[in-house]
């Protein structure tokens, strides 16, 4: 199917120009209107791509190349100023395509609220879908400021589709009182810890079909300023890596790495961190050529 609504301005390293051979595809989603504190994200498809030129393409610890690895570079799906509504169609309808095509999306967000319209959609392929949550925040909220479509409610939502049971949360450290009475009543619900608990749901969720959703703030500040709502006491990278090795053993059909913001982050680290991740999620969840 040939993807629609999409403009591109320059790929992620070592992409392939041939989108029906490419076992997993990288596409932009730079929503940026719901953001409770500091806007920006919608910069972050474009300059993770950028700086993506400064990694290698080998993982040392994976032992694997991006050289062997055929994934597509969509480029950015246009979004239409202001109009949140036809926003979020536009993101579920690329990433139907996407998904129809038998392919692997990989969204570079933009707010979280993007996890929402992909959700939707893959729950329409898969089923048996559950949605592994990397955050600081629980974005559990019923609404904010009298909203119910934010980056502070996307995981009530997303729990309303699926069945909070279906729902793992990693790493919150941040949220209301109510965020944290539902979650613990509701979701599976971690605040503070990933690996220990991630491991025991991994082997739980053997065979079943998992969406990952990585907010980049579940990292310390120190290690990911750049991001619209830092909240200290977060996790080292060196974590964030490890979650994403526990999963390459488990049914992973799609991801999203949300939430970075590159005007907060003039020495450009957590956009070198955001477009590491994404090379290690390639060599995890793609296949090989």
């Amino acid at each position: 199917m040939l993807l629609k609504g999409l403009e591109k301005a320059g790929s992620f390293m070592g992409s392939t120009e041939d989108y029906h051979g490419a076992s997993l595809v990288i596409l932009g989603a730079p929503l940026d209107l719901t953001v409770s504190f500091r806007p920006g994200t919608r910069f972050a498809p474009s300059h993770i791509r950028q700086v993506s030129v400064a990694l290698e393409e080998y993982s040392p610890v994976l032992e694997r190349d991006l050289a062997d690895y055929a994934y597509y570079d969509a480029g950015d799906i246009v979004l239409p100023p202001g109009r949140l509504q036809e926003s979020l169609g536009r993101i579920g309808a690329t990433v139907s395509a996407i998904v129809s095509d038998g392919k692997f999306p990989l969204l570079l967000g933009g707010e979280h609220l993007v996890t929402l319209p992909v959700v939707e959609t893959l729950l329409r392929y898969y089923p048996d879908l559950v949605v592994i949550h990397l955050d600081a925040h629980a974005d559990l909220r019923d609404e904010y400021l009298s909203e119910p479509l934010s980056h502070a409610t996307v995981m009530r939502r997303v729990a309303e589709l699926i069945g909070g049971c279906n729902v793992f949360q990693f790493g919150i450290r941040s949220g209301t009182r109510e965020e944290f009475v539902f979650g613990r009543a509701t979701t599976h619900f971690f605040p503070g810890e990933i690996l220990q608990p991630l491991t025991q749901v991994c082997a739980q969720l053997k065979g079943r079909s998992i969406y990952l959703t990585l907010d980049i703030d579940v990292l310390d500040p120190a290690y990911a300023p750049g991001t619209g709502t830092p909240e200290p006491g977060g996790c080292t990278p060196r974590e964030i890596f490890q979650a994403l090795y526990l999963l390459a053993d488990c049914r992973v059909v799609g991801m999203d790495l949300v939430e970075v913001c590159p005007a907060y982050d003039p020495t450009e680290r957590t956009s070198l961190l955001a477009a590491k991740l994404v090379r290690e999620a390639i060599l995890c969840f793609g296949v090989g050529k």
